[in-house]
């Protein structure tokens, strides 16, 4: 049962956001669970049969108190809701990853998707989705899809690419999204009632590290339905990662010390010179040597007086170009 917001409550809520700045009050807003999404609308436009179409609404918890998502649902089946993660701590991100049932739908479609909150506060945010699935253009795979991947790999997928029907019907561009792509496509087989084609899609060395979520556009001489969508997915593995990316501290009395540990990885034994943090109640006991694997321990001082962290630690390596990793440390001193 959700109990009513009285005016008491709102000023216990209110004496409690002059100490730990403007979380709480941010939470009691009515629109407190939609700030957290960059976008709340997604058109898949034109795509094929059976292709891959999923879209990701990135959302990110603002707010000290923890976030939980309690439900997702959609107005019609065409498309399918998930939750990438439920549960958000302080600057944690998840995704609600909409999928449009290409395979068993057909034309125009569009749906509704409702995210329920139970945590801090009840709310429900609107998530909007459009598309168009023809019939007569498939692709083999579904999607081009380059898996995990390290950084600076190159790698090549082909895809055949059908029409059925007009045998005039060509491919006159492919038009990429992201410059690390690179697009060739093969002269069209024709044959009664279809046309296809093979398109390789090569990855270059300098795509970047983190989720491929990229789109390639075809461009066609349908008149009707000139453009069709074609999904690019796949991850590069950073140089270098560091567990937990968001580091909890908790509630910490003043004057007591917490101690974490994190976990710092890569592919290649490397060594760990320098740990940066501007709070100086952040200190850091550096392991030695070089390994693929490094706990480094840290350990905060909570000080004598009230206040809400949230702070940015960055690891240093000797790895070509420095490279660094980073985490966000957060709590409350009280």
């Amino acid at each position: 049962m959700i109990r009513p917001f009285t005016r008491a409550m709102f000023a216990c809520l209110m004496a409690t956001a002059s100490l730990l700045g403007t979380s709480a009050v941010a939470t009691a807003d009515e629109n407190w669970a939609e700030r957290m999404f960059t976008e709340t609308k997604h058109d898949f436009r034109v795509v094929g049969r059976g292709a891959t179409a999923e879209h990701y609404f990135d959302f990110r918890n603002l707010y000290e108190e923890d976030v939980h998502v309690a439900a997702v649902r959609s107005s019609c089946g065409c498309t399918t809701p998930s939750v990438s993660k439920d549960t958000l701590s302080t600057h944690e991100t998840a995704s609600i990853v909409a999928k449009l049932n290409t395979s068993t739908f057909i034309g125009q479609k569009a749906a509704t998707i409702t995210v329920v909150f139970d945590q801090p506060y009840y709310a429900e945010v609107q998530l909007h989705v459009s598309g168009f699935i023809r019939t007569d253009v498939t692709f083999e795979p579904a999607e081009i899809d380059f898996g995990q991947s390290k950084p600076g790999e190159v790698k090549d997928r082909t895809i055949k690419i059908s029409h059925r029907g007009n045998p005039g019907w060509r491919i006159q561009d492919v038009r990429s999204h992201c410059s690390d792509l690179a697009v060739k496509l093969s002269p069209p087989r024709i044959h009664p009632g279809l046309v296809e084609y093979d398109m390789q899609v090569r990855m270059k060395e300098t795509m970047g590290e983190g989720d491929i979520r990229e789109r390639l556009t075809l461009i066609s001489n349908d008149t009707q339905f000139p453009t069709i969508e074609m999904a690019v997915a796949g991850h590069v593995r950073p140089t270098i990662s560091v567990s937990p990316a968001a580091v909890s501290l908790g509630t910490a009395a003043m004057g007591q010390s917490v101690g974490k540990r994190l976990l710092v990885r890569a592919d290649e034994p490397f060594s760990i010179t320098d740990v940066r943090c501007v709070d100086k109640r952040f200190s850091f006991d550096i392991p030695e040597g070089k390994k693929k694997l490094h706990f480094l321990q840290l350990k905060f001082d909570a000080g004598d007086a009230p206040d809400r962290i949230a702070q940015k630690i960055e690891i240093v390596t000797d790895l070509p170009g420095e490279k660094t990793a980073e985490c966000v440390a957060t709590g409350t001193v009280r």
